[in-house]
């Protein structure tokens, strides 16, 4: 009897305990049910209007516009070639000595003729002034002083040529030097030492940065929106500056082969900028005086579409929005939103409507942002 009295009363004790574990998990159900779900910690920015740019992006090649191939003025030998590919070199620098033997010859020849000219004109000078004074006492006919005149006149004239002659030989002979006509990097030597050149025959090969042009190559679809003065930015691979210049002009006629309009820009003395390199081109097509630019980050993807959650009380809100220009991080919105909203920006994969938030910064949006379409 004693032994089932306490079998009963064991019993009893662990029924009791049951009982209190469900009601402390009734209780604890009831507060996690008070409480709600755990506030998630996000990032938050307030939306506000800004300038922003309206661009169009392409990527072409630059063209030296100064590249010239320095050939033979007059017909030698070369006999020193005084730079090397790759050289820099500077405008009316000496790039090659020609044999100059022949001119000299020319010149003393020359110069000889007019020392025979000048020694006729000097005695017929002497006979014309005689034959004058033999006029003046009526020894002769004035007839006879007037064909001395005229042959005193021709020496006078043989005497120009032949000077003439002597300037046109030292012009030739200071050809035998050639020179840079612009600074710039040789690109090739086409010649040799000892090799004989004719006029017109290429010697050296310059490459001029001093300017350059870019030719950009967009689709024809903005071709309307394209024109002549237009501000473009420029960067190339080869330097780290870029370079701020205005659409100089348009082809006339459509590339066949991709289909794009291309337009022209020129850049002068931009150091470190190559011709044949490629170029990436920014063609500021219009700015729009205020828009509303928020994070990238910030728009996720839902069943309604793009949406944004908007901050208020510690509780995000769902906004469905309709969004513009894309670029730097930023996108524009074109409704939904208001200005001076609070959204969320880190987090926002995480939410739904009407979820609570709790807020850990605030971050700062820049002034201006330059997009494009």
């Amino acid at each position: 009897m004693h032994k089932i009295s306490s079998y009963l009363f064991i019993g009893l004790l662990s029924l009791f305990v049951a009982s209190c574990g469900a009601n402390d998990d009734k209780t604890s159900s009831k507060d996690g049910d008070k409480n709600g779900a755990r506030a998630t910690l996000v990032t938050v920015t307030q939306v506000k209007n800004q300038a922003v740019e309206t661009t169009e992006v392409a990527v072409g090649t630059l063209e030296g516009l100064i590249d010239p191939t320095v050939a033979a003025e007059v017909a030698a030998r070369v006999v020193k070639l005084h730079v090397t590919t790759g050289q820099v070199v500077k405008q009316g620098q000496l790039i090659a000595t020609l044999d100059a033997a022949d001119f000299g010859m020319q010149r003393n020849e020359a110069q000889a003729e007019v020392a025979r000219i000048q020694a006729l004109l000097e005695n017929q000078g002497k006979t014309v002034a005689r034959n004058q004074a033999l006029v003046n006492k009526n020894f002769i006919s004035k007839n006879a002083v007037d064909n001395d005149i005229a042959q005193e006149s021709a020496l006078k004239e043989q005497l120009a040529g032949a000077k003439a002659r002597v300037g046109s030989i030292n012009h030739d002979s200071s050809k035998t030097r050639v020179i840079a006509p612009v600074g710039g990097i040789i690109e090739k030597r086409l010649v040799s030492v000892g090799e004989f050149v004719h006029v017109g025959d290429p010697i050296v090969q310059i490459v001029s940065k001093q300017k350059l042009r870019a030719h950009l190559p967009f689709p024809e679809q903005i071709g309307s929106q394209l024109k002549p003065g237009l501000k473009v930015r420029l960067s190339t691979p080869t330097s780290d500056k870029s370079v701020e210049s205005v659409i100089h002009a348009l082809q006339p006629m459509i590339t066949e082969g991709s289909r794009s309009v291309d337009i022209i820009a020129d850049i002068i003395d931009a150091p470190g900028w190559q011709p044949g390199a490629s170029v990436t081109g920014t063609v500021i097509l219009g700015e729009q005086v205020a828009a509303m630019m928020v994070p990238e980050q910030s728009l996720v993807l839902r069943p309604a579409g793009e949406v944004l959650y908007v901050v208020r009380d510690n509780t995000a809100y769902q906004a469905v929005v309709k969004t513009g220009l894309r670029q730097n991080g930023l996108i524009e919105i074109l409704e939904g939103l208001k200005s001076n909203d609070m959204i969320v920006v880190d987090g926002a994969g995480f939410l739904t409507d009407k979820a609570p938030v709790k807020v850990a910064a605030v971050t700062n949006s820049k002034n201006s942002q330059k997009s494009s379409r």
